[in-house]
């Protein structure tokens, strides 16, 4: 799936989340809603965009630094199933 569209979506809600005065809980929440709300091929998507290119940055994009933060430190609940 084409992550372009994806990195304004992620950071949207990482834009929302961002004025939870508990930064912890808004790295929760991202995670919860990508989680929640995007299919497997965009969260697949989004993981391996971070994962080629660690600091959140590319010609495609650029996440803001709580949507990348929420990634990284929720990787594992955000993995799609193996069906």
């Amino acid at each position: 799936m084409n992550i372009v569209p994806l990195i304004p979506m992620a950071n949207q809600i990482g834009q929302f989340f961002e004025t939870l005065s508990n930064r912890e809980q808004g790295l929760r929440e991202i995670a919860d809603h990508i989680q929640k709300f995007w299919d497997p091929r965009m969260r697949r998507s989004l993981l391996d965009f971070v994962e080629q290119h660690p600091n959140g940055k590319s010609e495609d994009g650029e996440l803001t630094a709580i949507v990348l933060q929420a990634v990284l430190t929720h990787r594992q609940q955000l993995e799609p199933r193996q069906q």
